[in-house]
């Protein structure tokens, strides 16, 4: 028996809107929804679209608002600083006799997976700088400064059980390791033995109640991580077979500034620079009881991220949410600083010139989402269309319609930094969030989109360049859709979609 041929690449734009409407309106959506919108970039025409206007969920959509917005405030050239302070200079000998502040403004870079593995080695740069400084002993305390950031360490409508999840790690103006450690479990040398658990890299910050034990071989793997809110205890439960291999899995800890000062306290003790005070941290909520005004000490140094052309790739690519957050966070931090007497300013502050606008919003978050807005006006995204709590995505009542979506696209490509916006989202085939999907022509190595997903949301919006070289932009989302097998999953579903527009032969200017 033949098999069934594809029927051939759209030829005509008729064509393609009656596969489009034919794929979308098939029984199997008939309790999901739909939102699609396609526009040429070379002639502005609307090629197709289905519910432009409603609101949906875009899931990590979001992203695509908040490092626009990151590269539109900010540029590409631009670094987020983490500053040494005290209240005095180190004496000839080295001696520094007074607290030592290490004040975080949300860079997120500073982790292993960056620096092969290392944490060390990724604190490197902060351990150089406080020696070209002259400090070799410090009399007293190493503080992790995470005041710059106001509000909790948890995105607007996270939901509680992300975040035990690498993906709803909490959000620190001091963020180090993704603000998450690796917890590996292995076997005992005996059936009803405890299993081995190890945290990477290694820390007493986080303490690990294991009630594991070593099943028979060949039974059946069942390990669970459970953190308590607000704790860094995990209890490990449940049972590995005798000769299965290691197990590792990602947690999440509370105060991730205390983690950063406690693993600089031992990477300044490997390099000979003694700390006789405590390691501790503090944020915006036990600042405000006794604040510290670091602008009235010493900056003894500081070092930087990469540019945050870098950070967009490192956002995008992978779709990282708690990098997004951060970046709407600093971002937020920064007006609030302009606006608020006695916080720290950056160099991005003192270019702004907007008047006072009354009292401003008690988060960083909301006070990155009020700059959202305003950016979302300037590049013509109607009021209304666009309603976020947080940056990331993460939140299930984010809404944004296609249309907001095709806006942005379509103004981030006559930006001054488009090339930096698209080059950091996903290629098909390739790398980050697409690198298995779409694998072969002609969507592979042609489809630029950023993805997203959520339990009964997914999306997928970006750039897509025709069989007749026509640049297109696209925003799909499908939302509420309960796949009948895993060969129509929704993902499946939307490749579909974008590998249409591929393939679309017809003439631009017929």
């Amino acid at each position: 028996m033949a098999l069934a041929q594809s029927p051939p690449p759209p030829a005509t734009l008729a064509q393609l809107q009656q596969r489009l409407t034919e794929h979308i309106s098939h029984p199997r959506f008939a309790a999901a929804i739909w939102g699609l919108k396609v526009v040429s970039l070379d002639s502005g025409r609307t090629l197709f679209e289905q519910n432009p206007g409603k609101l949906f969920s875009p899931a990590s959509n979001c992203k695509l608002y908040t490092m626009a917005l990151a590269l539109d405030q900010l540029g590409g050239d631009y670094r987020i600083k983490t500053s040494f302070y005290a209240a005095t200079k180190p004496d000839r000998s080295g001696d520094l006799k007074s607290d030592l502040i290490l004040y975080g403004r949300g860079d997120p870079t500073i982790n292993a997976r960056l620096n092969g593995g290392d944490i060390f080695r990724a604190l490197e740069p902060l351990v150089a700088t406080l020696a070209n400084a002259g400090v070799r002993r410090l009399r007293g305390d190493l503080v992790g400064d995470a005041s710059f950031f106001r509000g909790p360490p948890y995105g607007s409508g996270w939901a509680w059980d992300d975040l035990n999840n690498y993906y709803g790690a909490e959000i620190s103006a001091l963020t180090i390791n993704d603000n998450t450690l690796q917890l590996s479990a292995a076997p005992g040398s005996t059936v009803g033995a405890p299993c081995h658990l190890t945290i990477l890299p290694p820390t007493s910050y986080l303490v690990v109640s294991n009630r594991t034990f070593t099943g028979t071989a060949g039974s059946r793997r069942d390990l669970s991580f459970y953190r308590p809110l607000g704790q860094n205890v995990i209890y490990v439960t449940g049972q590995l077979p005798r000769g299965d291999t290691n197990f590792t899995d990602t947690v999440t800890m509370a105060n991730p500034a205390g983690l950063f000062v406690t693993l600089f306290k031992e990477a300044l003790t490997r390099h000979g620079i003694r700390v006789d005070g405590k390691a501790r941290a503090m944020d915006g909520f036990n600042s405000a009881v006794r604040p510290v005004d670091v602008s009235r000490l010493l900056e003894l140094g500081s070092v930087t991220s990469p540019p945050m052309r870098d950070l967009v790739r490192e956002v995008q690519k992978p779709s990282q949410n708690l990098y997004a957050d951060l970046v709407l966070a600093h971002l937020g931090a920064l007006e609030q600083a302009r606006r608020v007497p006695n916080r720290v300013e950056t160099s991005a502050e003192s270019r702004r010139t907007e008047p006072e606008l009354g009292a401003f919003p008690l988060t960083s978050e909301a006070a990155g989402l009020h700059e959202l807005e305003k950016f979302l006006a300037k590049a013509g995204v109607a009021p209304g269309e666009v309603h976020f709590e947080e940056g990331a995505g993460l939140s299930r009542n984010n809404l944004a319609t296609p249309n907001a979506t095709l806006a942005l696209l379509q103004f981030m490509s006559h930006h001054a930094e488009a090339e930096a916006y698209l080059n950091a989202l996903p290629i098909a085939g390739v790398d980050g969030s697409l690198r298995h999907r779409m694998v072969d022509p002609p969507a592979a190595g042609n489809v630029r989109a950023k993805t997203g997903a959520l339990r009964w949301a997914n999306s997928l919006s970006g750039h897509v360049t025709t069989a007749a070289g026509e640049r297109l932009i696209f925003c799909i989302m499908l939302n509420r859709y309960s796949a009948p097998d895993a060969e129509h999953s929704a993902r499946a579903e939307i490749d579909q979609i974008a590998v249409m527009l591929a393939e679309y032969a017809g003439r631009p200017d017929k």
